[in-house]
């Protein structure tokens, strides 16, 4: 099987991928789908970060097939070079899917940002952080007050893109994997041989 062919398709595969984290992050700026929240700063912490647009989103979709690689023509392009950029773009793209996996996770363990009854009366904060609520289904609806079912929101979305971008980066390895094997072997339909081609028969 061509080493370029399945980094085409792995590439392809990343791009729902990476429009599903984008759509998350976006959901989770705007609970509710309302804006007020975001201006008024009331929204968790690490969906403000927007690694689910800017990483797991624009930085794996640009980062997994580098454009000029397969559409120059094979003339131009050694396979050597391709298979190697593709692997450091992969890499980036390893990169950038991690860090919004791990940025996820503790995002969904921290609990949302919400209106919360203290002592000293209502405030925003991140109440959840230490009541361990994933396994507590009666805080869901019983701590934060505002915005409505932010707890459910966070959970569902945070959960997806961590999934997401863990999914990501798995497949981003295997592009990783896939151009070094091809750098080895030399085996891509889209570039020019190492070796000459053998020169054709006289007759």
């Amino acid at each position: 099987m061509c080493v370029s062919r399945c980094l085409r398709c792995v590439g392809v595969a990343l791009v729902p991928m990476a429009i599903v984290c984008m759509l998350c992050n976006t959901l989770l700026l705007f609970p509710e789908l309302k804006p007020h929240f975001l201006l008024e700063k009331h929204v968790t912490r690490e969906a403000t970060w927007a690694t689910g647009l800017w990483a797991s989103g624009l930085m794996v979709c640009t980062s997994t097939e580098p454009h000029w690689i397969f559409t120059s023509p094979p003339s131009q392009v050694c396979v050597c070079v391709q298979m190697l950029c593709q692997a450091l773009y992969s890499g980036l793209a390893f990169l950038a899917a991690a860090g919004c996996c791990l940025v996820s996770t503790t995002g969904l363990i921290q609990g949302p940002m919400c209106l919360y009854n203290t002592s000293s009366g209502l405030t925003w904060g991140v109440p959840l952080k230490f009541l361990g609520y994933l396994h507590n289904r009666t805080l869901w609806s019983g701590v934060c007050l505002e915005p409505k079912s932010v707890v459910q929101w966070n959970m569902v979305l945070f959960s997806v893109m961590a999934g997401t971008s863990a999914l990501e980066a798995v497949l981003c390895a295997v592009n990783i994997l896939n151009a070094l094997f091809g750098l080895v072997l030399d085996i891509c339909e889209y570039g020019q041989p190492l070796t000459p081609p053998p020169p054709p028969p006289r007759g």
